[in-house]
Formats: C-alpha cells, structure tokens, sequence
C-alpha cells in the first residue's frame, strides 16, 4: 500500500498533472464570464442579425407532450466554441511569455558544459 501512495505522489506531482488541474480550475472559473458573454451579448447580436430569432426558444414538438429544445443545443454550442476560441488565445498568449524564459534558458550553458569544454580545450591544446 505504501508503494502504491508513493507512486501516487510521484503521479500527482508531476508537472502535467499539475497544468491540467490548474486549467481545469481556470476553465471552471472562466465558464461563468463566458456565459455571461453569450447569453446577453452574443446572442443578442446574433439574434439582431437573424430578424430576433431567439435560440433559446426554439422548440419542435414531434409528438403532443414531447417538446425538444434544440435551440437550447445551439446556444450550448455557441458557448463552447467562443469558450474553446478564447482558451486557444489564452494559451497561446501564455506560451508567447514562456518561450522567451525558455529560450534564454535553452541557450546558456550549463556549468558542467563549460567545464567540459575547457577539458577539451586543454586536451586538445596538449595533442598539438
């Protein structure tokens, strides 16, 4: 048992693991602000450009008491692609940050690097 917790640990504190809970925590708290946005502006918009047509609305009745909202489904899709669409541009701003970090750091050499270039220097200065 004991193994299996330190597997766990070692799981769980890998830094994968610790990027997805924070995007997920992010996504979780961004939900609202993007719900928010596609209920009372987006829609509203949309449903200008459409002559009013509300999404939320639409309705088709098949059979007398079986309503089916899909027009609650368009606007859940709506959602997630201006979710997705936002997400993708976070995350591509966030990289934009990082690379240079870890471009600088990509680039210096390491101490152990210098120290064996200065051995083949002086081995190489000794052969000739």
């Amino acid at each position: 048992m004991k193994e299996m917790w330190e597997e766990f640990k070692t799981f769980a504190m890998k830094g994968n693991v610790i990027d997805l809970a924070i995007g997920v925590i992010i996504g979780a708290a961004f939900t609202p602000i993007v719900a928010t946005l596609v209920a009372n502006i987006m829609m509203p918009i949309i449903g200008y450009v459409t002559a009013g047509i509300d999404f939320s609305t639409l309705t088709a009745t098949p059979v007398e008491g079986v309503e089916i909202r899909y027009g609650l489904f368009i606007n859940a899709i709506i959602q997630f692609t201006i979710t997705a669409i936002a997400l993708f541009f976070l995350i591509k701003a966030i990289n934009m940050v990082r690379k240079p970090a870890a471009a600088a750091a990509a680039t210096a050499p390491t101490q152990s690097e210098i120290y064996l270039k200065e051995i083949r220097d002086a081995l190489v200065k000794g052969k000739a």
